[in-house]
């Protein structure tokens, strides 16, 4: 579970650095009154409650599996996920784009700036140091990936909101300081309102973007195509046909595997038994995930099960494939 414990220290310093410049932000509002740093204080909150409502799932996702829920806990990592792309939409982007929008009609000139850079600058430097840390975190996983990619593709759900946070947290900061050096300069506060405004939009785009792909993640997306041939590598030398391959993550580190497979009419059920065995045994042993396997004996057909059969690496889209929803 190196993944797991590479997402709570991206977790942990996440909520430490955001806790930190959020008390700094409100400080520095106090002093200013700048609606860009009320916005940023906001959005610090938001990015501490996230922190917290994803240590709550990884918590969750831990219970023992129930008769009720016979797989376990593990989706509580993605609903979780899910309720932080709400925070974020509803208490960052909201109400900043509320406030910028208040502000732009009842403009007010900035005070004491250097509050504000001052604080500004601390934030830079705890941000970029949690950026960092989830990048560290994130290198095993993302294997060489392009960081869209990987964002788009992988099945945790904590690195993807923790990598969108900083990096929307550090392009906030930009938009703020902005706004505020305008105001300043120009003596006119409605720049400081625009600054505003451009961190909602980015905190609204960053959310429906984590929804979208969390929303995913909680319907039930396949293993990745290097997975896939992973197990059908395991299972073929075992049988005389992979007939159909159907697998879904339960959560970021279980995989619940259903295949059909096909055995010659003359196979006596020992033999069977024991190459479907031999089978899961060779899955569990390839793979890293903890997997619920399902190998259905048959016998191979082409006009029955011609409408079943797919070529390898084919048994169903992933988020990385361009025809996948």
């Amino acid at each position: 579970m190196a993944e797991e414990g590479n997402s709570i220290r991206a977790i942990i310093a996440a909520f430490a650095a955001n806790l930190g410049i959020a008390v700094s932000k409100f400080v520095a509002f106090l002093f200013t009154g700048s609606s860009a740093m009320l916005a940023e204080a906001v959005h610090s909150v938001a990015d501490t409650t996230n922190q917290l409502l994803l240590l709550i799932g990884g918590r969750r996702a831990k219970r023992e599996a129930s008769p009720l829920h016979p797989f376990g806990y593990q989706r509580f990592r993605y609903f979780y996920g899910f309720l932080v792309t709400l925070v974020i939409f509803l208490v960052g982007g909201v109400f900043a784009l509320f406030e910028g929008y208040e502000k732009l009609h009842s403009p007010e000139p900035v005070e004491s700036p250097v509050w504000a850079f001052a604080v500004l600058g601390v934030s830079v430097a705890l941000e970029s140091f949690s950026l960092r840390t989830a990048v560290h975190e994130a290198q095993p996983e993302r294997r060489g990936l392009p960081w869209l990619r990987f964002i788009r593709t992988t099945r945790s759900p904590e690195l993807p909101v923790v990598l969108a946070e900083d990096f929307g947290a550090l392009t906030g900061l930009f938009f703020a300081a902005v706004g505020i050096t305008l105001a300043v300069v120009t003596g006119d506060g409605r720049w400081d309102a625009v600054g505003t405004i451009a961190i909602g939009i980015l905190l609204v785009i960053i959310s429906i973007t984590l929804s979208m792909r969390m929303r995913s993640l909680l319907i039930g997306e396949s293993a990745d195509q290097e997975t896939l041939r992973r197990i059908e590598a395991a299972v073929e030398p075992f049988v005389d046909r992979l007939i159909h391959l159907r697998t879904m993550h339960l959560g970021p580190d279980q995989l619940l595997i259903a295949a059909k497979v096909a055995f010659r009419p003359d196979e006596t059920v020992a033999h069977a038994t024991e190459a479907i065995n031999r089978a899961e045994a060779r899955i569990r042993e390839d793979l890293d995930d903890e997997c619920f396997i399902f190998l259905e004996p048959d016998v191979w057909d082409q006009r029955l099960h011609e409408t079943e059969a797919k070529p390898p690496g084919s048994a169903a889209p992933t988020a990385a494939d361009p025809s996948a929803p």
